[in-house]
């Protein structure tokens, strides 16, 4: 009987003991944020290349700390973070008639330094925007509690540089 529970020891305890570590080590306690990468087209992926290089290191006085997975076509300021998605698709409240008039209290169109944006205020109290009038729309969500107006001032250059003014696909 000695000779199991030996075994079962050195067989199984260091392994246990290794899952545990690794567990514990990618447990909800990490802060980094993670952020679903969109599948543009190719044109549009050339876009957000473009953009990526244009990004600023920091966001309204808060630090680059991009989401998981690393992406070219994401990126994130801050904790809680402030994530950018490139080439993500057309917001449905963007064609709605009641949004172009002003109507629905939660989506508001406006622009701010030659840059105009969707506004859609998120459920839990976050507000996402979207880059209207532009090839490619880029998508920024900025958490609860946070002033979104210097974070859209921060961005409007690398925007206006990487992504010319038209009709997304």
């Amino acid at each position: 009987m000695n000779f199991f529970r030996h075994r079962y020891r050195i067989l199984i305890g260091p392994p246990a003991l290794a899952v545990l570590i690794t567990v514990a080590g990618c447990s909800s306690a990490d802060d980094s944020a993670s952020a679903a990468v969109p599948s543009p087209s190719a044109k549009v992926m050339k876009l957000c290349q473009n953009l990526e290089k244009a990004l600023p290191t920091k966001l309204d006085g808060l630090g680059r700390e991009d989401p998981e997975p690393a992406s070219a076509l994401t990126a994130g300021w801050g904790s809680p973070a402030i994530i950018l998605r490139c080439g993500v698709v057309r917001p449905p409240k963007m064609v709605d008639p009641k949004v172009a008039e002003g109507g629905d209290a939660d989506a508001v169109a406006g622009g701010v330094n030659g840059v105009d944006w969707l506004m859609e205020k998120q459920d839990d109290g976050a507000y996402r925007f979207t880059t209207a009038n532009r090839s490619a729309y880029v998508e920024v969500t900025v958490p609860k509690g946070k002033d979104s107006s210097g974070v859209l001032v921060d961005l409007a250059q690398a925007v206006k540089k990487a992504i010319p003014e038209g009709i997304a696909d």
